[in-house]
């Protein structure tokens, strides 16, 4: 060994070695790489590689709970200065659900996203962006505390102030709505689903809870969790999915189906955006099932409806899926409907809703 004080070979001698130097040399790069291993596994853990759809966690701010929900819950929030719309899901406590149990919430989490990021019209709520498996999300609240998954995943799209139709037409349940308003309403929601029909895509889930309002009242259509692309074979799209009271016979009964199931939703909705009510109150799952399938039950349209208003309803809902019309001849159809005199669940010089609304219902 070299006893002298130079290195020349390489050597250095242990009286001149900064111990605490290289101890603080030594942690820093084992930080590094723990760190970077860390990151990977995570990566590997999960499989995937990041989806172009996936925005910076640090960049989104959670605020105030809006909606809560079966699938988890809503918050306002905002994202690089926006207002937005936080869907959190809920995928039940860590632990407790298996692989294969979260491996099927993970892709239907990603279907969603991948419908509805790609969709561009002024009646599809616009889709920001979302997070999977997040952990450094800012949470702001009063109370300071959310109870939050480790890993969450969320939907982040644009904050409509005006909330869902269906609570809209809740607080004009007595009142009604002006017929202008109602053939608004309608043909937005017209054009939206016609849109995505022309995108083939099926929404499957079209009720008035799933519309959204802006501040000038514009209809948006929202959450795409069970929407797909329209399956070229009709003997792919099988099974009941969607929501009581909106969902077409040949779904309840399990058969094959196509983008019409969307259009009979529709009708529903028309009749729900006109009489400020909903379908079928006072009937069960079952009831309703066995009576629109094989009694042809219907809404009970008001007399005092409009014939051409009433005729949409009737076509949409039809029995037959192939004698619905597709979106968008519904479009054409409202569009030439008349508002000007009126005609609505309000008559002219009246603040009450239509009386011929009011007479007792049959069985």
């Amino acid at each position: 060994m070299d006893s002298g004080g130079g290195n020349g070979d390489g050597f250095v001698r242990a009286d001149q070695i900064d111990l605490k130097s290289l101890d603080e040399q030594l942690q820093r790069h084992l930080s590094r790489v723990w760190t970077i291993e860390n990151k990977k596994k995570q990566e590997q853990s999960v499989g995937r590689i990041q989806e172009e759809w996936e925005i910076d966690p640090s960049n989104l701010t959670i605020k105030s709970v809006i909606a809560r929900g079966s699938f988890g819950t809503v918050h306002r929030g905002v994202y690089d200065g926006l207002d937005v719309a936080v869907k959190l899901l809920d995928w039940g406590e860590e632990g407790h659900r298996s692989d294969t149990e979260i491996s099927s919430l993970r892709a239907s989490f990603t279907q969603e996203v991948a419908v509805w990021h790609k969709l561009d019209h002024p009646n599809v709520t616009k889709f920001v962006g979302a997070i999977m498996g997040a952990t450094d999300i800012n949470i702001q609240t009063e109370s300071g505390q959310i109870d939050m998954p480790r890993n969450i995943c969320c939907v982040i799209v644009e904050y409509l102030p005006g909330g869902a139709l269906k609570n809209f037409l809740i607080k004009n349940r007595r009142k009604k709505l002006p017929f202008k308003v109602v053939i608004q309403l309608a043909l937005d929601l017209a054009k939206g689903l016609s849109y995505l029909h022309s995108e083939k895509i099926v929404h499957r889930d079209v009720k008035t809870e799933n519309m959204l309002l802006d501040k000038t009242r514009v209809l948006k259509i929202a959450d795409f969790g069970v929407a797909r692309v329209e399956a070229s074979n009709p003997n792919d799209m099988t099974g009941e999915t969607g929501t009581l009271g909106y969902m077409a016979p040949e779904v309840l009964n399990g058969n094959p189906y196509n983008r019409k199931c969307d259009v009979y939703s529709f009708g529903i909705c028309l009749w729900e955006i006109y009489c400020c009510d909903m379908p079928y109150p006072d009937l069960s799952f079952s009831e309703v099932t066995a009576a629109v399938v094989r009694q042809n039950l219907r809404p009970e349209i008001p007399r005092c409806c409009p014939s051409g208003l009433a005729n949409v309803m009737r076509r949409c809902w039809d029995a037959n899926p192939d004698k619905r019309p597709e979106m968008e001849e519904a479009v054409t159809m409202l569009e030439a409907i008349d508002t000007s005199k009126g005609g609505g669940m309000i008559p002219p010089g009246q603040s009450q809703g239509c009386f011929c609304f009011r007479k007792k219902r049959g069985p």
